[in-house]
């Protein structure tokens, strides 16, 4: 099966949504498939508002329908609700293409963080843009139930995986920090709520991996927490097994693939009990969920390392491939039907138009 995805997060973001996939992308190669991503890239852009860092792709209706054309894929999914996944589906619907779509982000709680509008709002826009999909899958059982009572429908699973020859134990670094270390990786930004983990008053040194808008501010705020910016693969890997409790103190992540990451490091987890965490660790003994954050990082010292691994190699790219996959079956080879035969004379005035185009 060969798979159009369109998303409008992609490189340089550095973010769950992108590396989810091209995890994905590798591992449906296994299975027999293909991707191919319609992304910002070649369209002009403008900053985000309020994160001048991300940058918004302003994509035409003519390039779109152009790059689809192009790909002629057995199957479209739509990753992201912005620009990008408007005009797909907005060409999906003009012609009755069947695409699915999958919710990774709570835009509207994003929102609500920086501009006082309902969240209700919110969700009335991603459930009407969702409704017109076959399918929309969600990562765990919490979000699909939430948004069911949201009035969403066609919900369909697909969890998510870890690389766990990437992200090992063996891989720890000496990070010369006084212990114990409690780190946070993710973007730094008000919706991640990073200011809760660096208030605490705990032992040791606190540390952030990532980037973002609220950087400076939390950097003067909080001088005694290291700040060590991005990182990716095996530098990352190195640092998170590193610590001795991972910190993830978000409340709006709709899963977290970092934790996984740090159960995979045999790093035990502390969060709050909420969709994500409680999906990831739920009853296990990898890590500590508690509405007292303090006290989940506290008592994360004392989770045995060894616990917490186990719990991350429940979780497979291949299965989430598999997952994926599954989905996108039925509609697979219904997105390109053979066009209809054309009077002579303006099959060859089409044909040669859309040569000129592809040259």
């Amino acid at each position: 099966m060969r798979i159009l995805v369109a998303t409008d997060a992609w490189h340089p973001q550095i973010c769950g949504v992108v590396r989810t996939l091209e995890s994905l992308a590798t591992a449906v190669r296994a299975l027999g498939s293909t991707i191919d991503f319609l992304t910002p890239d070649g369209f002009a852009s403008v900053p985000l508002p309020t994160y001048p860092g991300l940058r918004c792709a302003l994509p035409t209706p003519g390039e779109i329908a152009r790059r689809i054309e192009l790909a002629r894929p057995d199957a479209l999914h739509i990753a992201t609700e912005g620009p990008i996944g408007y005009f797909v589906r907005r060409h999906c619907r003009k012609r009755s293409l069947p695409f699915t779509t999958s919710f990774t982000t709570r835009f509207p709680e994003y929102i609500a963080a920086r501009v006082p509008l309902p969240v209700d709002w919110g969700y009335a826009v991603l459930r009407k843009f969702h409704a017109a999909a076959v399918a929309t899958m969600v990562s765990t059982p919490s979000l699909a139930s939430e948004l069911t009572q949201r009035g969403f429908e066609r919900l369909k699973m697909w969890s998510r995986g870890v690389d766990n020859e990437l992200f090992h134990p063996d891989r720890a670094i000496d990070l010369r920090l006084p212990r114990p270390i409690f780190l946070s990786v993710g973007r730094i930004a008000p919706e991640k709520n990073l200011e809760a983990f660096l208030s605490l008053p705990l032992p040791g040194t606190k540390v952030v991996i990532g980037e973002g808008p609220q950087e400076a501010e939390l950097r003067a705020r909080f001088p005694e927490a290291r700040f060590l910016g991005s990182m990716v693969g095996e530098r990352l890997a190195a640092h998170i097994a590193a610590a001795d409790v991972f910190v993830f103190p978000s409340r709006t992540d709709t899963f977290g693939i970092v934790q996984l990451e740090a159960l995979s490091c045999g790093v035990p987890v502390a969060a709050y009990p909420v969709g994500g965490p409680l999906d990831v660790i739920g009853e296990s003994s990898a890590g500590v969920l508690d509405e007292d954050l303090e006290q989940a990082c506290r008592r994360a010292l004392s989770v045995p390392r060894a616990s917490c691994r186990p719990q991350a190699l429940k979780f497979s790219w291949e299965a989430s491939a598999a997952q994926f996959l599954s989905h996108l079956s039925p509609i697979a080879a219904n997105v390109f039907q053979p066009a209809p035969p054309a009077p002579e004379a303006w099959q060859q005035g089409a044909l040669g138009s859309l040569n000129e185009g592809v040259r």
